[in-house]
């Protein structure tokens, strides 16, 4: 596949979590609830995780901003869902990684639809967009194990 085509690929993945989101509300009974803002371009978050027996059972998202910010908090929402709190942990920071333009390890976690926002990292100004679902994440699973 060439770059075109494969770019091409990524935006439609993008766009297709941008206009359905994924997981989007709120979850309401015994849920953490975390709400994050980037004051740089106004996106903002309200996220809930369902979080039992070590593992996020359930992750839900509402919000408002950009097709960056709300792709990425569909996508988190979809691949954070039955992960272990360790392994949520382990995704946020190789999403981390992707956004900074690090090299990746994938061979233990199958990013999926993730992986179309690579493309992210060239465009410095949009990361905080990308990553602050997975920084919402990240604060809510880290109280649950203090």
């Amino acid at each position: 596949m060439s770059f075109n085509n494969l770019d091409q690929l990524y935006r439609s993945v993008i766009m297709d979590h941008y206009k359905n989101p994924r997981n989007k509300g709120a979850l309401e009974e015994n849920s953490v609830t975390i709400d994050m803002n980037n004051p740089t371009c106004g996106d903002r978050i309200h996220l809930t995780l369902q979080i039992n027996d070590g593992l996020v059972q359930n992750a839900k998202f509402d919000g408002e901003g950009c097709s960056i910010s709300m792709s990425s908090a569909s996508m988190m929402t979809q691949i954070v869902k039955g992960k272990k709190l360790d392994e949520a942990l382990e995704l946020a920071e190789l999403f981390s990684k992707m956004m900074l333009g690090e090299e990746i390890d994938t061979d233990k976690y199958d990013l999926g639809d993730v992986e179309a926002l690579q493309g992210v990292a060239k465009f410095p100004a949009r990361i905080k967009c990308a990553t602050l679902a997975w920084k919402a994440m990240e604060k809510g699973v880290q109280n649950e194990v203090k």
